[in-house]
């Protein structure tokens, strides 16, 4: 199986994927290090302790990039779904920026930039909750 975003996005969903990927992320102890070359026998009970280091091998390292961007899609794709509560809530332009750390002009345009991927009802409803552009 080859390790892309598509072939994870349909198995994790935000919360498993963002899990995997905190526990992918701490069990590399990011040593850069290659080839190290050791003075001591590995071969004996202490060199446990002494090489208690984690490393993700190539799978897990591959896997924890996938999985950050599947978490950075599927984040993303839920900015439409938390504008639209909050504005449905009452919360204006400069609560949503606030929310997004952009200005209101920003927000707004993000806003209806995602309400173009819509069925024509839809982003009617959601451009008519949105109201005017905000002004600067």
């Amino acid at each position: 199986m080859r390790i892309t975003p598509e072939a994870l996005e349909d198995e994790f969903s935000l919360t498993t994927a963002a899990t995997r990927l905190d526990f992918l992320s701490r069990r590399d102890g990011g040593d850069t290090t290659l080839n190290t070359v050791r003075d001591h026998d590995d071969d004996h009970w202490g060199a446990l302790l002494e090489n208690a280091e984690t490393r993700l091998d190539v799978h897990e390292s591959l896997e924890l990039l996938a999985l950050g961007e599947v978490v950075a899609r599927k984040a993303h794709d839920s900015r439409l779904i938390g504008i639209r509560a909050a504005l449905r809530g009452g919360a204006t332009w400069d609560d949503v920026a606030g929310a997004l750390g952009v200005s209101p002009q920003e927000a707004w345009d993000t806003y209806t930039e995602a309400v173009s991927a819509l069925d024509a009802d839809a982003a009617a409803f959601a451009l008519d909750l949105a109201g005017a552009r905000p002004g600067r």
